[in-house]
């Protein structure tokens, strides 16, 4: 049921494979997948930085599509190694922006239930 879920959703959004590939336990959306199909659905997203300093940032992101309205965060640390931060970027609001927006539309679609994520989202599901 699941699998068949995801393939609908893969060719109503006219997803192809370099907008998506498979993590060890996931299934992971590239960043321009994840525009296509905010496109598609004609998702509108209001951004609130919460918190933005040199290495760190938190942004909150209210997506809107139709009636469903939801919120959620996407946030960003810069360490050294990943053992003592999430990104390597010095560019941390804008990791923190693709953070949420990836959550955001991912939620508003239903795509985390199915078990997928953004590949924004941590720095694990970059594609080897």
């Amino acid at each position: 049921m699941k699998k068949e879920k995801l393939k609908e959703k893969y060719n109503n959004y006219g997803l192809t494979p370099e907008d998506v590939f498979k993590h060890s336990h996931y299934l992971i959306i590239t960043r321009s997948g994840i525009e296509k199909i905010q496109a598609l659905e004609n998702i509108h997203i209001n951004y609130e930085v919460v918190k933005s300093e040199p290495n760190f940032a938190s942004v909150k992101a209210t997506a809107i599509k139709d009636s469903n309205t939801i919120q959620t965060f996407g946030s960003a640390l810069k360490g050294n190694t990943f053992k003592d931060g999430n990104t390597n970027t010095f560019y941390v609001l804008e990791m923190a922006e693709k953070r949420a927006l990836s959550r955001a539309v991912l939620k508003l679609t239903g795509m985390y239930e199915l078990g997928v994520f953004g590949e924004d989202e941590a720095e694990e599901f970059k594609r080897k």
